[in-house]
Formats: structure tokens, C-alpha cells, sequence
């Protein structure tokens, strides 16, 4: 299982340097999670930098995988993710997802450097 963190789909969807590397865990729908503070974060700044159109053909990808929503026991274990980590409060939500499904992350973001069964990968 997968899970591509915000700043993965975002490369992959601006075409960035590394959206190849992003691809193939994204493209794997039947192995991809995709928590929605993941949509969250994607539809702002896809918003913010475009137009709604743009976040329509997004989410249209984004939702093939199987969306996983915040819950309140996922809540719980996110914060003690969080401080254990110290990661800050979405990132320790997608973390915490990831780690329910015994998935791998793929980012970009350096917070999840070095943290068990994360994918990192640098920006370019």
C-alpha cells in the first residue's frame, strides 16, 4: 500500500522534477491511500495557484484511490504520532493513515526524513 503525501501530488500534478517518481505509486490505485487532509491541502493550493476546473481534473484522479477520512480514533493516534515525531499536525495525520494500512509514504517533505517505511525523496 501507498501514500503520497501532499507535496508528491502536487509535483506530480505541476510535472516537477521528480513527478516520474511520483507516478508510479500514484498510478497504482488498488494499492493507494489517500487521506483527506491530503485533498485538503492539494485543493488549496490548487485553488490559491489556478482554477477550480484544475481542481476538478485533480480530484478526479486523486479520488481512484481509497480515501480515508479523519476519524477520532486516528485523531488520537496522530497526536501521539505527532509528538513522538515531532511532526506537525497534517503530516502526522497522513503518517499515522500510512501506518494503519501498513503503507509506504512517498514526499518530498523533509519532516518525514529518516522516519520507518517512508519513501523520501528531495526536491530538486
Amino acid at each position: 500500500m501507498n501514500v503520497v503525501d501532499t507535496s508528491g501530488w502536487l509535483e506530480y500534478f505541476a510535472g516537477g522534477g521528480n513527478a516520474k517518481k511520483f507516478a508510479a505509486p500514484i498510478k497504482q490505485f488498488d494499492q493507494l491511500i489517500v487521506p483527506t487532509i491530503c485533498m485538503y491541502e492539494i485543493s488549496k493550493v490548487i485553488l490559491r495557484e489556478s482554477d477550480e476546473n484544475h481542481l476538478l481534473q485533480a480530484l478526479a484522479v486523486i479520488q481512484k484511490g481509497k480515501i480515508v477520512a479523519l476519524t477520532p480514533s486516528i485523531s488520537t493516534a496522530a497526536a501521539k504520532i505527532s509528538l513522538q515525531y515531532k511532526l506537525p499536525m497534517a503530516d502526522s495525520i497522513i503518517y499515522t493513515i500510512a501506518t494503519h494500512f501498513a503503507a509506504t509514504v512517498w514526499t518530498q517533505d523533509i519532516d518525514f526524513k529518516g522516519l520507518p517505511d517512508v519513501n523520501y525523496i528531495p526536491k530538486n
